[in-house]
């Protein structure tokens, strides 16, 4: 098995030994998204900011695998409140269309930087 490392270019740095995703055959797994700038911070403080740099920093990382949002399968966000589903919800409706990606949604005591929010993902070349 072969396996490609992916960073975007403008990307946040790793907070740890791993790659941002990773390619093996047509599919590409994405390690949990923090809502980071190009300079490893957190920038943004709410739980709508948070979800919309995820996701924006999501996109990133699949164009540099030549991919998009739609090549996206399954999805995994974590929340630190459960408070904050609905909005992280009409965030992440913006950026995804029907068929809409399998999905699961976990509350967590804390995420790395102080995060509010973090979502991994799965995506298949050709999905559609």
């Amino acid at each position: 098995m072969s396996k490609t490392p992916h960073a975007a270019p403008d990307g946040a740095p790793p907070v740890g030994p791993y790659s941002p995703a990773v390619g093996v055959g047509g599919m590409l797994l994405l390690s949990g998204q923090l809502p980071l700038d190009a300079n490893g911070e957190l920038s943004a403080t709410s739980a709508e900011g948070q979800a919309d740099l995820v996701l924006r920093n999501m996109q990133s990382l699949l164009a540099a695998a030549g991919m998009d949002m739609d090549d996206v399968v399954k999805t995994t966000i974590f929340l630190t409140d459960m408070g904050d589903f609905a909005t992280v919800n009409g965030v992440y409706a913006r950026y995804f269309s029907k068929p809409f990606p399998a999905r699961s949604t976990i509350q967590v005591a804390a995420l790395p930087k102080g995060a509010l929010v973090e979502i991994e993902a799965f995506a298949v070349a050709d999905s559609g």
